[in-house]
């Protein structure tokens, strides 16, 4: 064992303490999958980064991605989390227009926003299929929502497999209490979203109200725009009952719904209010129909980890 650099940062939001906190080793040489898989059941987040040299030459740096369960080929936090990391400890990349990492997906290229320090990765290509209705009946049941309810379904694969469900209300998505055992016990993640609908109030204050009815103690959060389209992330099968907020499955909503013409090609997702960790994300198609994938990061512990 040995000293290595070390950071917890927080994603999707500009605030310590929000959004959906990630572990960062910047040095993992010689490090094992076993000690990896370790350190991540170790932190109890939902993902722990392992930072390595690259082994394709066009890429800035690569990276393992761990849950406490097991190894990720992809995810979205854990790629601009460990891209802040990266460039916070000083990495230099080879582009001035992209830093690329190398993951279990292959070259995941990210930008920065320009006169901002967010950053932004491009989705991955996406497989979706439509799920058996014997399934959606049973997922519907764990969530604990009648069949009206869901207005479309989709099974997403963009390296983590979702089934995805377009639900009738953004009340409905925050109202959710599901039932996570029988959720694991049917081996699916499970990737809710709704439709924020236009008001005449002010966006801030009808999403005041709205969260105010959909439960009694709404978590203290401050919102920096109003978002077009809340989500949550339910993953029992993978050892996370609720994921805070979850770049992979905003990524696949986004390539799904804007496919549809259900969603513009610009719009700002919320996730995480119901778990006092709320946080932005900000999803973009670009003109040649590339969706990309941002949101902010903020440095939580800075330092060092024995491992």
């Amino acid at each position: 064992m040995k000293q290595r650099l070390f950071k917890q940062v927080d994603v999707f939001t500009d605030t310590p303490y929000f959004g959906n906190p990630l572990a960062v080793v910047l040095d993992a040489s010689g490090l094992g999958d076993d000690a990896m898989q370790r350190f991540a059941h170790w932190t109890q987040l939902s993902e722990t980064t392992f930072l390595l040299p690259p082994t394709d030459a066009s890429a800035d740096y690569r990276v393992r991605i761990f849950t406490p369960g097991g190894e990720l080929p992809f995810a979205g936090h854990p790629t601009l989390g460990s891209c802040h990391s990266w460039l916070q400890a000083g990495g230099q990349p080879k582009s001035a227009e992209f830093i690329v990492q190398e993951c279990g997906v292959g070259l995941v290229k990210i930008r920065r926003e320009p006169g901002t320090q967010r950053l932004a990765f491009a989705a991955p290509a996406l497989k979706r299929s439509t799920p058996s209705p014997e399934l959606l009946t049973q997922v519907a049941a764990a969530l604990g929502v009648q069949p009206a309810q869901v207005l479309a379904a989709q099974r997403l694969d963009n390296g983590p497999v979702w089934l995805g469900l377009l639900l009738d209300s953004p009340e409905t998505v925050l109202q959710l209490a599901p039932d996570h055992r029988a959720l694991e016990q049917l081996g699916v993640d499970v990737g809710v979203a709704a439709i924020y609908p236009p008001e005449d109030a002010p966006p801030l204050i009808g999403r005041a109200n709205r969260e105010a009815r959909a439960f009694d103690a709404a978590p203290k959060v401050t919102l920096s725009a109003a978002p077009d389209l809340e989500v949550r992330a339910f993953a029992a099968a993978s050892g996370i009952n609720e994921d805070p907020v979850t770049g992979s499955l905003n990524a696949s909503l986004a390539q799904w719904l804007m496919a549809e013409g259900r969603m513009p090609a610009r719009y700002l997702a919320s996730q995480g209010v119901c778990l006092g960790r709320a946080g932005q994300v900000d999803l973009a198609r670009d003109a040649p129909g590339q969706v990309w994938v941002g949101g902010d990061s903020v440095t939580c512990i800075d330092g060092q980890v024995t491992l």
